[in-house]
């Protein structure tokens, strides 16, 4: 079976060189592997939480579709939609909602931070707190649950929710059967951040972004107003922290690098090496350019698309929406008799709902999470939630993986070796039989 992996693009903003680099070149190469099944969809309703604007979020979802596509996506090999072409996911969201504790989303970083800094402003805890801010981690499980991906991936600042996904899909499974996969947060650690034009790194909250598609002469009066040092030609250039390097380096093949790196020490001039960064940019990016402007110019084809995606989406989220939607009891009225008929003794409405409910309970799961304190932690819990185990903090989440592998595969034994890092919060017997079971 292929691996599912899910991306969700908000709308908000033109993408600049640092989301080319980060994601965007990454994600299509990645979409192209055997074995993989992608879907990338634009989270649409996730930019209504923070963008009033109307025109704007259509202008950015254009934008956005029209940059993915330019770049090498390609809808006939992966599932693009628009978010709010799929209805099944709001009507997700509501059923995740209703085994959602509040309490697990008060705990989201998101809505911890906005509280925070009300009460440090002496304002009430939830001013300016929406319900969509509030809900976001729901949403955002729905998105990945719809499709029952296998790994999605974010940022260091994400894994929080995926871990909030999991649970949610852990509650629903074991109320009503195995419906959902647990996903897998995929954080690449060697992912690339690019400089922006003052050095620091390419943000538009900093107001430093290299656009992405800017004209050929924008860009290259951007490229030109770089900040460097103030080496004369001739004296010998640091790439180290050089903006100008880092961003060829992003650019070039290592053999391009290389040469690079040996005019930098023979003193070349910054005119010089910004010009020949612009070219070997440009060079990459013209092509796209050219597709982009193409589509931009003609949005009823981007339209045409994502509305191609939706259907191909839609031909899997509605049939499992209808089994969701039976699974929790939104059913046909005419369908009551012929179940209690057809179980024949079956004399009331709660003799046949609990002849019916799932038998066979989800398994316990590790849930990997970081803290506050930068910290990696880890706990086993049983279907109902309950910790089993909790371990003390590690330094990486690779410390804290390899010592859930260890578990896994040793059970219980393994405790004894981990050196205080596990702390039993059930009887011994319990966590061996819950980690037997994981076997």
């Amino acid at each position: 079976m292929n691996v599912r992996v899910l991306t969700g693009i908000k709308p908000s903003g033109t993408p600049h060189l640092g989301n080319y680099v980060g994601a965007i070149r990454p994600t299509v190469r990645a979409s192209r592997e055997s074995g993989i099944d992608s879907y990338l969809f634009l989270a649409d309703y996730h930019a209504l939480i923070s963008t009033h604007d109307p025109a704007r979020v259509q202008r950015s979802t254009l934008e956005i579709a029209a940059t993915w596509i330019a770049c090498g996506l390609d809808p006939e090999r992966v599932t693009f939609y628009r978010q709010s072409d799929i209805p099944e996911i709001p009507e997700l969201t509501w059923l995740l909602a209703c085994v959602c504790g509040k309490g697990l989303l008060n705990r989201a970083h998101a809505y911890k931070a906005a509280v925070d800094k009300n009460t440090a402003e002496g304002r009430d805890p939830d001013d300016g707190v929406t319900m969509g801010l509030f809900m976001y981690p729901v949403l955002m499980a729905a998105d990945i649950l719809m499709f029952n991906a296998h790994r999605v991936p974010v940022g260091r600042d994400q894994i929080q929710h995926i871990e909030m996904a999991r649970d949610l899909a852990s509650s629903f499974n074991h109320l009503y059967g195995p419906h959902f996969t647990l996903p897998e947060a995929v954080i690449d650690e060697q992912v690339a951040t690019l400089p922006g034009l003052d050095g620091r790194k390419m943000s538009k909250s900093y107001d430093n972004v290299i656009p992405l598609f800017a004209p050929r002469e924008q860009l290259r009066r951007l490229i030109m107003g770089i900040v460097t040092d103030s080496r004369a030609p001739g004296e010998p250039k640091a790439t180290d922290g050089s903006a100008v390097f880092q961003l060829y380096q992003a650019f070039a093949t290592a053999e391009e690098t290389a040469a690079f790196a040996r005019d930098f020490a023979a003193g070349i001039a910054w005119s010089e090496a910004k010009e020949r960064l612009f070219e070997r940019i440009d060079r990459e990016i013209a092509p796209m350019r050219a597709t982009y402007d193409e589509l931009m110019a003609h949005p009823a084809r981007v339209e045409a698309m994502l509305r191609a995606g939706a259907a191909k989406a839609r031909a899997e989220a509605t049939p499992f929406m209808a089994r969701l939607r039976a699974a929790v009891g939104l059913r046909p009225l005419d369908t009551l008799a012929t179940m209690v008929t057809a179980m024949g003794t079956a004399t009331s409405w709660g003799t046949a709902t609990a002849s019916t409910a799932p038998a066979k309970a989800a398994p316990p799961v590790f849930k990997q999470y970081r803290e506050a304190d930068g910290r990696f932690y880890f706990k086993l819990t049983d279907a109902k939630g309950h910790v089993l185990l909790q371990s003390t903090g590690f330094d990486s989440p690779k410390d804290a993986g390899q010592a859930v592998a260890r578990l896994k595969a040793e059970g219980w034994a393994a405790c004894a070796d981990l050196h205080g890092a596990v702390t039993a919060a059930a009887e011994a017997d319990k966590i061996e039989a819950a980690l037997a079971r994981l076997r």
